[in-house]
């Protein structure tokens, strides 16, 4: 584990478990759902908070169309290829200090054929954490998003908030596969006010977003704030934590080829980058 501190707020990351963040204690709390109170399930999508790369959300039955060809990869949460090749892998450390970590991961696996390396830096400052992720090193032309998939805790005491600017979300097909359309979000999907959450379960994405968005528990306020290239935020509600995930794709390379708009689609060609980034700053 490599732990990052400034102040009172620690950060413990495991470059082996994906690169993810295990722990976030602030104000004297966790914040991340830890491995041991998430479901008991493979593959490993369910704690912490990873890195989405070079895909995030779901892709239908691991399709990709390219120009020779369909590509399908394995179904890593069958009938989808789900949040990318990133957070089951072992990642390697490039530089570290007390309030940094750089890492990156070679992209592989489920048949993925395009390659690609992935490189994530956590900064800790004051009263917050910098993510900047980036894909690129492509071998031949391939698609491409990134995003971050927190769980973040439920409070023992008291209700959690959740504020996301956003008017409107996709529709889903039954296996939670965006179908391309859009609609209005109903009254209980409405997060524009940052309501509390209560007994609600939401598994929406939502589009158009505008950052920040706010998780708020009763001691503690944490915004979430993304750039424009950032405009898909997921939300996810079980009874074991509360998932806010920026993102910049949506089931991307079938929508796309449909020739659908505003799935956040890049495609890469060797030589090329995609890099976003996301800050989290909070306050009692």
């Amino acid at each position: 584990m490599v732990e990052l501190r400034h102040g009172e707020a620690v950060a413990r990351i495991d470059p082996v478990g994906g690169g993810r963040i295990v722990s976030l204690v602030v104000a004297g709390a966790e914040r991340i759902l830890p491995r041991s109170r998430a479901r008991a399930q493979e593959p490993a999508l369910y704690w912490g908070c990873y890195p989405m790369v070079p895909w995030a959300g779901r892709l239908s039955r691991g399709r990709i169309p390219t120009n020779d060809g369909e590509v399908r990869l394995e179904p890593n949460l069958p009938p989808s290829a789900i949040h990318g090749l990133g957070f089951d892998k072992s990642w390697d450390i490039v530089e570290q200090s007390a309030t940094a970590l750089t890492m990156t991961c070679e992209l592989r696996g489920l048949g993925w054929p395009f390659g690609g390396r992935a490189s994530q830096t956590l900064r800790m400052g004051t009263n917050g954490l910098e993510l900047d992720l980036q894909v690129g090193d492509y071998t031949r032309a391939g698609p491409a998003g990134l995003g971050w998939h927190p769980w973040f805790t439920r409070p023992s005491g008291g209700d959690i908030e959740v504020r996301v600017d956003s008017s409107e979300v996709l529709v889903l097909d039954a296996d939670f596969v965006p179908t391309g359309e859009v609609r209005r979000v109903a009254r209980d999907e409405d997060l524009r006010s940052g309501p509390s959450l209560g007994d609600r379960r939401l598994d929406h994405v939502y589009v158009h977003a505008k950052g920040p968005a706010v998780v708020r528990w009763p001691d503690l306020e944490l915004r979430i704030e993304f750039g424009k290239s950032v405009d898909t935020v997921v939300v996810h509600t079980p009874p074991e934590g509360v998932c806010v995930e920026p993102q910049t794709m949506w089931n991307a390379p079938l929508l796309a080829a449909s020739r659908v708009e505003g799935t956040g689609l890049r495609t890469l060609e060797p030589g090329d980058t995609l890099s976003a980034a996301t800050r989290w700053t909070w306050k009692a």
